[in-house]
């Protein structure tokens, strides 16, 4: 199976730390080549929208125009670049021109996206209608190598799932799957 594709550049992450582009990269890793209309139904945003964050998204190199998926010549439908996702080494990226900054942005922005992500699951009331909504948290003892070996076969699983699920489908919506695997801390603070 092809490893996600590595990005180096800090004017990339700067770029995937809009949270419309970071959506649209999701819909794209769930559902597989999409048209800007795509996008602006599944975001709830004007298709001129969606059409200026893909070309944003196609200068960084993250997408890139499908045409053999296109209807006809003005069809236009985009593509991730890279099939399997990206990676994103803040410690390196941080030691790199302009990184320091990009990696703030990138983090303050991502972190703020995951604690909506926690919130949305711990919601009480549901006005936003129906999906499961889950959490889960487990306590295991493992090596680093087997650390690594978990993630892997999550990894794995996910792949397959999403591999399976890959399309446009009526009944199906994207779902947000978040993985954390870290050691607890040494010491409990009080």
């Amino acid at each position: 199976m092809p490893e996600p594709q590595p990005l180096s550049d800090p004017r990339v992450l700067r770029a995937i730390a809009h949270p419309v582009r970071t959506r649209i990269l999701e819909e794209l890793s769930a559902s597989g080549p999409i048209r800007a209309a795509d996008v602006a139904r599944e975001l709830g945003i004007p298709a001129n929208q969606a059409s200026f964050h893909l070309r944003q998204l196609a200068k960084y190199g993250l997408v890139e125009e499908a045409p053999e998926e296109a209807r006809d010549k003005r069809d236009r439908v985009w593509k991730a670049t890279a099939a399997q996702g990206f990676t994103v080494n803040l410690r390196q990226l941080k030691d790199a021109p302009g990184g320091r900054a990009a990696v703030d942005v990138f983090r303050t922005t991502q972190l703020a996206r995951l604690h909506e992500v926690v919130d949305r699951t711990f919601v009480l009331d549901r006005a936003e209608g129906s999906g499961v909504f889950t959490a889960s948290d487990h306590a295991i003892k493992l090596t680093d190598d087997e650390a690594h070996q978990l993630r892997q076969e999550i990894d794995d699983l996910v792949e397959a799932w999403s591999d399976r699920t890959r399309g446009r489908a009526e009944k199906r919506r994207t779902y947000h799957l978040v993985q954390i695997l870290q050691p607890l801390p040494e010491a409990v603070v009080e």
